[in-house]
């Protein structure tokens, strides 16, 4: 089924690349990015909008909501091959799963989005890690390889877009493997092999910085770290400060040497703690920014000035109450977006609580207040 978008692009007098980087740096522009961080994966089952249409993921809807387009690449920089997904169990309601990061999990039968339970991980001591290390983890896996003529042909130096080049991971994807508990324990039970385990990510991203940096102009750069919940990180600051933020400062230093000097994580939860050892390193950018876990984004914005910068931070329990509310918090943004440096949009994916009509009612607004001015 052909895609036909439900709304027509916000009009602009800018180029979407134009309008990302002038947005991004506090420099005038002509309206908002207009973006969105993607939706729950019951959406596509209960929205009635995505199931007529035939939209079954973020970049459908993306296209089917007319947004802006922004790009970004990646390349190997983390386990691989990963290890073999496989049921090993079953009981009535659930199924116990290898996952690719080798843990064993129970997730449910029935399909709904939930954080599965763990079980065990196959990393878990230094031999373990020196095992999977050897295996699946070789800076010559040919698969670490870019294809640097191509992404210049994808990506022309007078594209129209922002382009991004992911950083990918230092410790969440580690937390990942090691599940939170296992990570946490590791810290004080096995330090040398976190930092081992953190000293291999840097040299994959490294590697493969190494590659396109050169030939490739990025707007910016993005990276994830999901290592927070809603009481602070699960790392002490200690370990993030000692251990994570002097790799995050080694990409930092290429990055600049490239003109990249817009980088943003990924991370939920509260990130506040660790904010002052993100902007030492060069982390300067917020995303999605969870308002449960940190606040109305004006407060670390107001605190940190042009220092740093937040993408999302509209509170989806806002937009969950309906059209009222969504305007009312809509308010509340407008300095934040005139002042530059902050792009609104729901402060994770949007969860299937939100009725199809406020949602749509919420786009609406936000072209209403963000959007060019006739």
């Amino acid at each position: 089924m052909a895609i036909i978008p439900c709304r027509k692009p916000w009009k602009g007098t800018m180029t979407g690349r134009e309008r990302f980087n002038a947005q991004m740096h506090y420099k005038p522009f002509d309206r908002t990015v207009n973006m969105e961080f993607g939706y729950w994966e019951e959406n596509y089952q209960l929205w009635s909008m995505f199931k007529k249409n035939g939209i079954n993921n973020e970049w459908e809807a993306a296209y089917y909501f007319a947004f802006d387009r922004i790009e970004g690449i990646g390349g190997c920089t983390w386990m691989n091959p990963p290890f073999p997904s496989q049921v090993v169990d079953e009981t009535e309601t659930t199924r116990i799963m290898m996952n690719g990061d080798g843990l064993l999990a129970e997730v449910p039968k029935d399909g709904h989005d939930t954080i599965p339970h763990y079980i065990k991980a196959s990393i878990v001591t230094p031999d373990d890690w020196k095992r999977c290390k050897e295996e699946r983890f070789r800076r010559d896996d040919p698969a670490r390889k870019m294809d640097v003529a191509w992404l210049k042909n994808a990506h022309p130096n007078n594209r129209d877009y922002p382009l991004g080049v992911s950083c990918g991971s230092m410790i969440g994807m580690i937390r990942n493997v090691l599940t939170f508990e296992g990570l946490a324990y590791a810290c004080y039970d096995y330090p040398d092999m976190v930092e081992d385990m953190v000293e291999t990510a840097c040299v994959l991203v490294e590697d493969m910085l190494d590659q396109v940096l050169p030939h490739i102009p990025f707007d910016y750069a993005s990276g994830w770290e999901d290592i927070c919940f809603k009481n602070g990180p699960i790392v002490s600051l200690d370990f993030f400060t000692q251990v994570v933020v002097p790799r995050y400062e080694r990409i930092g230093r290429k990055l600049h040497k490239a003109g990249i000097d817009l980088w943003y994580t990924d991370c939920d939860g509260d990130v506040r703690p660790l904010i002052p050892g993100f902007l030492k390193a060069g982390i300067n950018c917020l995303f999605p920014f969870e308002v449960m876990g940190g606040g109305h984004p004006a407060d670390l914005l107001n605190e940190f000035g042009k220092d740093l910068r937040i993408m999302g931070g509209f509170d989806k329990i806002q937009m969950i109450k309906g059209k009222d509310a969504i305007k009312a918090y809509m308010k509340t943004l407008v300095p934040l977006v005139e002042r530059g440096g902050y792009i609104p949009f729901c402060d994770h994916r949007c969860p299937p609580d939100v009725k199809e009509a406020d949602y749509l009612y919420y786009l609406d607004l936000k072209e209403q207040m963000f959007g060019m001015k006739a």
